[in-house]
Parts: C-alpha cells; sequence; structure tokens
C-alpha cells in the first residue's frame, strides 16, 4: 500500500497527491476525525441490531483518520479510477468506491466547520454583508467541465456547450480581490448560458451596490437590469466598432479580471475538477466542485 506516514513528511509530496501542504493537512484532521467521529456514531446508533459488536472484524486498512482524509483528498486531487485506487491501496475496487462515497460529504462537512467552504447561495443583500463584510470587488465567471456523452438524445442536447463544443457541466464561480472563492452555484447542464445562472440563483439582488462586480462580455445586460456597479468588456459589433479607448478599457478590465481566472485555476489543479467526469451517482459532481472550491480556499488562507 502507499506508504501515508512517508508522504506526510515531504511537503511537496503530499501537495502532489492531496492538493495541502503538511501544516493545511494538520490543520484540517481535527475537523475530519470529529465529523467522522459523529457520523460513526451515527451508524452504530442507527444499527442496534447488529451480530458483531462496533470495531469487531479484521483491521481496517484505512486505520486512522489521518489515513482516511489522505485517502478522499487522494482521491479528489488525482482522480483516479476505482481499479487504479484498488490497486495502489492494495483493496478490491468496489472498497474504493464504498469510501469515496462515505467519505467526500465528511470532507464537505470539515471543509464547513473549518470555515473555507463557499457559500451554495446568498438570500438577499444583509447575508452578503453580513457573510463578506469586507468586500468591495467580486470577479464572476462561469466553468465548465467535460462529462462523458449521454446515450440518451435528449441528455445530449442539455448537456452540450456550444462554447466548448463539448458535452459539459457548468458552475458559475464568484471569488474576491484575496482569490477566495466566496460562492460556487449548483452544478447545472452544459448547454446553460452564464447569464441564465445568474439570473436564476439572484446573484444580481444580493450582491450590494457599493460592490464591484467585474465580468466577461458573457454577461451582456446585467448592467441594464440591475442596480448593481459592474465593469464590463464593450462588445465589438458590426454596425458600431469599437474605438481606441474602448479597445484599451477592454484591456484594463480584462487585465483585472484574471484573478478571476487564478482562482479557477487553483480549483482545476483538482483533477476531480479538470478531467472529464466520469461518476454516476447522484450528485457527487456538484460534490466534488464545492469540495474542490474548499481545499483550495483552505490552501490560500
Amino acid at each position: 500500500m502507499i506508504n501515508i506516514s512517508k508522504a506526510l513528511k515531504n511537503n511537496r509530496i503530499l501537495k502532489s497527491l492531496t492538493g495541502l501542504s503538511i501544516e493545511k493537512f494538520k490543520e484540517l484532521v481535527p475537523y475530519f476525525e470529529t465529523i467522522l467521529n459523529e457520523e460513526n456514531g451515527k451508524r452504530i446508533e442507527n444499527n442496534r441490531n447488529r451480530q458483531r459488536k462496533a470495531g469487531g472484524g479484521s483491521k481496517p486498512t484505512l486505520d486512522s483518520s489521518e489515513a482516511k482524509l489522505f485517502y478522499i483528498l487522494f482521491y479528489v486531487k488525482v482522480y483516479p479510477t476505482f481499479d487504479l485506487a484498488g490497486f495502489i491501496f492494495e483493496v478490491n475496487r468496489s472498497q474504493t468506491n464504498r469510501w469515496m462515497h462515505r467519505l467526500l460529504p465528511i470532507l464537505e462537512k470539515a471543509l464547513d466547520r473549518r470555515v473555507v467552504l463557499p457559500k451554495r447561495k446568498i438570500e438577499n443583500v444583509e447575508a452578503f454583508i453580513k457573510s463578506f463584510p469586507e468586500v468591495k470587488d467580486l470577479f464572476i465567471d462561469g466553468t465548465e467541465r467535460r462529462v462523458q456523452r449521454s446515450s440518451e438524445y435528449k441528455k445530449q442536447r442539455l448537456d452540450y456547450s456550444g462554447k466548448k463544443k463539448a458535452h459539459t457541466r457548468k458552475n458559475l464561480i464568484v471569488n474576491d480581490e484575496k482569490r477566495r472563492i466566496v460562492l460556487v452555484t449548483p452544478t447545472v447542464k452544459g448547454s446553460m448560458h452564464d447569464k441564465k445562472i445568474y439570473d436564476k440563483y439572484g446573484l444580481g439582488d444580493c450582491i450590494p451596490n457599493d460592490v464591484t462586480q467585474w465580468v466577461d462580455t458573457g454577461f451582456q445586460g446585467i448592467q441594464n437590469e440591475y442596480d448593481i456597479d459592474v465593469q464590463i468588456p464593450k462588445k465589438n459589433t458590426k454596425k458600431k466598432k469599437l474605438t481606441f479607448k474602448e479597445k484599451e478599457n477592454n484591456k484594463i478590465i480584462s487585465g483585472i479580471r484574471v484573478i478571476n481566472e487564478h482562482a479557477i485555476g487553483g480549483i482545476k489543479r483538482m483533477r476531480a475538477i479538470n478531467d472529464i467526469y466520469r461518476n454516476r451517482k447522484g450528485n457527487t459532481d456538484d460534490k466534488l466542485m464545492i469540495v474542490s472550491a474548499g481545499i483550495w480556499n483552505l490552501f490560500i488562507a
């Protein structure tokens, strides 16, 4: 089996395997262990008719909270197939599948308790000010990741992204000037336009008008529909060509908005987000996205 204790002594190796430094990994362990113990307690309580005492049976492969945290971070960072993960950890592929589905929600809760997990939705301006009182600039953009093409034509149509010329799933990523992800919208089909997601989750109504929103041309129209302070590049049209000054202003906006690309790139350090999505069960794609954003926030915290 992979030598976890050796990896925990080498900062470079640990970052390449889990996306976190030794310091950040150890910082997360107590939160993860607390949630893990709570979940184990619930399982024992809900299974009072068990024939064998809790803790009985053969010695587990992942015999500590650190080992369990290492495995789920390794899965999100490296995104191996279950066959490969089974080979590395010397267990059956079905066991690595069960580990992933059990430990991923625990990791999500641990990141939430550590207060690095982004919001999924902000109800109103008051809630935004309460959560992010110091934020004065927000950078918003959509990110897509490829998925395996469905065999059903209707699902193919919904997943197909004209922008990427591929079948994808999409989220809007909102970050502040420090590259911290403050909000990740729920995962939607790749055919949905960025502005439509913006409208659907009410971003124009929950962000104060004294917070500047930096967006790209995919959000054209929000400057007219909402009472907001927005910086958006002007589009070149056949009837009205951009002036030299407008082109220079677009360059300035794009140069400032690169912070958003850095934040999204931070999330995509995780191969579970960068590679073609291949999981089948439930909303695993959404959980992988929010967990990856939380790991990035912890990394830069």
